[in-house]
């Protein structure tokens, strides 16, 4: 009975990143390290990244600030809307990233501990 629960319970949506392939994870490492994509590197300490900055918040343990994946990829795509004399680009709004690459990054975002 308690492994019918637990199980249940790791297939809930949003609940694990076991659904997520890891290619996916990679992918969305890939466009957030990147210097000519998402350079969250620039700003932010990601754990394995190279010369991080520290304009913003280090980027992990993303489940526990923000209440669901929607939410990180709104602030992705235009953190303006919530605080406007953020530093943070608006990476889709200004069309540095793509709806698709954002996901990306969100998926590999939230898969950090």
């Amino acid at each position: 009975m308690k492994f019918g629960f637990i199980a249940f319970i790791l297939l809930l949506p949003g609940s694990g990143m076991a659904d997520i392939p890891k290619q996916r994870l990679d992918e969305g490492r890939q466009i957030a390290f990147d210097r000519n994509k998402g350079n969250c590197l620039a700003c932010h300490v990601i754990a394995d990244g190279e010369s991080p900055g520290n304009i913003g918040p280090a980027l992990a343990a993303i489940p526990g600030r923000f209440k669901d994946k929607q939410q990180l990829h709104e602030q992705i795509w235009d953190a303006t809307r919530f605080n406007p004399e953020t530093s943070m680009p608006p990476f889709g709004r200004n069309r540095i990233l793509d709806a698709e690459e954002i996901d990306k990054v969100v998926d590999y975002l939230w898969s950090l501990e």
